[in-house]
């Protein structure tokens, strides 16, 4: 088999890791005369919000091959769940099918990462699911990320000012942990009663992988209110890089009606907290390693959420041969923001200092690369409002029919029609078909800078036609308010100390070329895009080369297995940057008017 394969049969009973080592060795020395180097293959799992993925890169960061598997999803109103059980399964066929796809061995793999979305994980003491859904499902054992069913509960949280909520913008997000935890309790009594770990999914799934439940300071201190620069303080005086958990503020927990999660020395919340891509326990299971194909106890790291995976894939990923970026010192990473572009997209970007800033998530220390503090803003619907706005309008049934005859995406598709009408309408530059159709994103809420859970969206310039270049100009504005909006993230960033003057852009999104020459001329800096599209998957794997011992640390990798792909910069021409000026004053109109309307109908009702 390519790379060393195996040096024994299939039928050849596994062993435990030392032995199998050892093995390996003797049966290489009888079999060649000179023994022959194993090549190192790291394995990233992301699960997304509608399927798993898998990944296997080189020691260049270089993919060999992906595969991914559908998630079941059920949606009632604000409420979205899914199934651990499920997931599972649908990573163990990922796997599995990467692995053939890139034909490498499961003793090839060197180490392994997870990452997932930031939902909430229930089980009970032998590790079954519980149930967090109306239905009473044991199989919907988990609140997805995007489920805002704990509106009301977020907002009585932060009514209380609690000091560990200033590292979180301000406020806490319906989408973040406590106040689901604090839903559960008030409304699904039974199951509060039975569940005996409440966990992120990425830290589940290393829990599942290794039977270890240590979580990581990237869940924790991003979705869970853990303080870690307490951690920090412990580190430095215990010098110690796997601690108890000693970030929680048990004051807040009691004051928000959780305290009983403070007990057991907050066993079912997190007992011990270590950086993304520490080893743990003694690898994959035995029962694990069979589940997935590969070797027990094949080192995993410490896990991160999704969108941090993909600023960990990406954050290096600078062209090393250009002389814009040739000289660039250590805090150059300081200048650069990830964004992170799929069903929604998270903006990233670390500092020295902690900057406290205003509805935008952070300070968080270490959430993302060890001993920097995160900033994270984001748009809570940016790939699944496109989806939405295309798949709800009467010309799409026959666009995708289009689409598929030519063999290609409905984006690529909406892409041809607009590049056409450009030409036929003798447009100067593209951007400026929409100038009498404006978008404000905000269908699912703004997550930052407003960190408004109660805004709407707004479509402003509408008529009665229904036709498919009808279609691609709301496409192409719902594109663009996009982009508005990050760069509202980006100015609100840099007003509070951040000195961000380049973006680095992966996820679903990115590959959309329309998508990231709009983002760049209407935020005006260029947009460097990874060699390796599946940023996040690269995350994913970094993490189990840090836990395999193959870089000292996560920063280290980073610089190793990152690669620059394509440069994407700003429109020189200055009538382009005049027409986003203007349209960005619209944008930021939009939401004004809408605060004003509803304080207008606030007093009707009153």
């Amino acid at each position: 088999m390519a790379g060393g394969g195996r040096a024994w049969s299939d039928s050849t009973p596994l062993l435990d890791p030392s032995t199998q080592r050892d093995r390996f060795s003797v049966e290489m020395a009888t079999a060649v005369p000179l023994e022959v180097p194993r090549r190192s293959v790291f394995l990233g799992v992301d699960v997304g919000t509608g399927s798993a993925r898998a990944g296997l890169f080189d020691e260049d960061g270089k993919l060999l091959g992906s595969a991914s598997s559908p998630i079941q999803i059920w949606k009632e109103g604000d409420c979205v769940e899914q199934s651990s059980t499920d997931i599972w399964h649908s990573i163990c066929a990922a796997v599995k099918s990467a692995c053939s796809l890139a034909s490498v061995a499961g003793e090839e793999v060197t180490g392994l990462g997870f990452a997932a979305t930031c939902s909430l994980v229930a089980v009970d003491s032998e590790g079954s699911p519980v149930s967090v859904s109306w239905s009473g499902d044991s199989r919907r054992n988990v609140i997805v990320w995007m489920d805002h069913r704990a509106v009301k509960q977020a907002e009585r949280i932060n009514s209380y000012n609690s000091t560990v909520l200033q590292y979180c913008g301000g406020a806490l997000s319906p989408e973040m942990q406590p106040p689901k935890l604090l839903w559960v309790k008030e409304n699904l009594q039974e199951s509060w009663s039975m569940v005996f770990r409440w966990m992120d999914l990425s830290d589940w799934l290393s829990y599942r992988a290794t039977g270890d439940d240590t979580r990581s300071l990237c869940t924790t201190v991003c979705k869970w209110t853990y303080l870690g620069h307490a951690h920090m303080q412990q580190i430095s005086e215990k010098a110690s890089r796997d601690m108890e958990a000693c970030g929680w503020d048990d004051d807040f927990w009691e004051e928000i009606g959780l305290g009983d999660l403070v007990d057991g020395h907050h066993a079912k919340i997190g007992r011990s907290v270590a950086f993304p891509g520490h080893a743990l326990g003694s690898g994959l299971t035995p029962t694990a390693a069979k589940e997935l194909g590969l070797v027990a106890g094949t080192p995993v790291g410490t896990s991160l959420i999704d969108a941090h995976a993909g600023g960990v894939g990406v954050m290096e990923s600078v062209p090393v041969s250009d002389p814009e970026y040739k000289d660039m010192d250590q805090e150059a990473i300081c200048c650069r923001m990830v964004l992170v572009c799929g069903t929604s997209t998270c903006h990233m970007a670390i500092s020295r200092s902690k900057l406290f800033i205003p509805g935008v998530w952070g300070p968080f220390w270490s959430a993302m690369v060890p001993e920097y503090w995160l900033t994270e803003g984001g748009q809570s619907a940016t790939g699944a409002l496109l989806d939405h706005i295309i798949e709800n309008h009467v010309a799409s049934p026959h666009l995708a029919n289009r689409a598929a005859s030519q063999g290609i995406s409905l984006f690529q598709l909406l892409n041809k029609i607009l590049e056409s009408m450009m030409h036929d309408k003798g447009s100067p530059f593209l951007a400026a078909l929409t100038d009498d159709i404006h978008v404000l994103p905000d269908f699912h809420g703004n997550r930052s800078p407003i960190a408004d859970p109660k805004a709407k969206g707004i479509v402003c310039g509408l008529t009665l036609d229904t036709s498919e270049k009808q279609l691609a100009l709301l496409y192409l504005a719902t594109v663009q308010g996009i982009a508005y909006g990050t760069r509202h993230i980006v100015e609100h960033c840099n007003a509070h100390e951040h000195k961000i003057d380049t973006l680095l852009a992966c996820g679903g999104l990115a590959k959309n070329p329309i998508f990231i020459q709009e983002h760049a001329d209407i935020i005006g800096y260029p947009i460097i895009l990874p060699r390796e599209s599946e940023s996040v998957l690269l995350g994913a794997a970094i993490l189990g080369a840090v836990a395999a011992k193959k870089y000292s640390s996560l920063n280290e990798a980073m610089k190793a297995l990152n690669a620059a792909g394509q440069v994407v910069h700003p429109s020189k021409d200055p009538k382009v940057k005049k027409y986003h000026d203007a349209k960005y004053r619209i944008f930021r109109e939009l939401y004004e008017q809408q605060l004003s309307q509803r304080s207008i109908m606030a007093q009707a009702l009153a």
